[in-house]
């Protein structure tokens, strides 16, 4: 049985207070105790083997016996994707691209964006969840969210658009990535990019792409995309 995984935001000590909400998770929720052994992640790398040290059930010390770094991947994806009306499927595609690994997010204003308040702290802490739950040690990059005119004029080695006008496309399977490269791929709101974004974003190196033969939706794309980028 695989052990408890838990995020701590640093690992510079050897002796670690848990906050609360760990605390009692461990404490009462598994009822663990004195001596028992815990995984912790900064979510920059680091997995550490730690020791319970006093069960305390709102300030849980833990000790640490050991501590591995991963190797961080050499291809970087990063998917800009539109905000949706529905917060509870925009939060359904955090998830499920955290899992995927998915090294960056960044949530887009476009023109046919439909706003809505954005939680930045709700929106971590469910990167943070899918962090453990695919027991990966690494946190993906939630940004605020970003103009479309400016998320184009980020620096990417491959940058992709997924659109569903008809024009000359090629499929994003087919692309040869490679496994060295950093790579992101823009996915438009419900209503679509409008033409002068798509325009903008291919004088701006984005090359436009056909995620498959159907039309999907925004998060249903991100994911999509998500796919073909982390496992090609």
């Amino acid at each position: 049985m695989s052990l408890p995984f838990f995020f701590v935001e640093n690992l510079d000590e050897s002796k670690i207070v848990l906050n609360e909400d760990t605390s009692k998770h461990v404490v009462n929720v598994l009822r663990m105790k004195n001596g028992e052994e815990v995984l912790l992640t900064d979510g920059k790398g680091k997995k550490a083997m730690a020791t319970i040290f006093d069960d305390n059930r709102k300030k849980c010390v833990v000790q640490i016996s050991s501590i591995q770094t991963e190797e961080e991947r050499k291809s970087k994806v990063a998917i800009g994707i539109s905000l949706i009306k529905n917060s509870s499927r925009f939060e359904w595609f955090l998830e499920k691209a955290a899992e995927l690994g998915v090294n960056e997010i960044i949530p887009l204003i476009c023109a046919r964006t439909e706003k809505e308040k954005f939680r930045f702290d709700r929106m971590q802490n469910i990167l943070i969840s899918a962090m453990l739950q695919s027991q990966q040690c690494r946190l993906a990059v939630l940004h605020e969210p970003t103009e479309f005119e400016k998320a184009i004029h980020l620096s990417f080695e491959k940058k992709f658009i997924a659109h569903c006008q008809q024009a000359n496309k090629s499929e994003l399977a087919n692309q040869q990535t490679g496994k060295s490269t950093s790579q992101l791929i823009l996915v438009g709101p419900e209503g679509d990019f409008t033409h002068d974004e798509i325009s903008l974003a291919i004088e701006n190196r984005f090359q436009p792409v056909s995620l498959g033969q159907t039309r999907l939706r925004t998060e249903t794309a991100g994911i999509a995309a998500a796919v073909i980028l982390c496992t090609h």
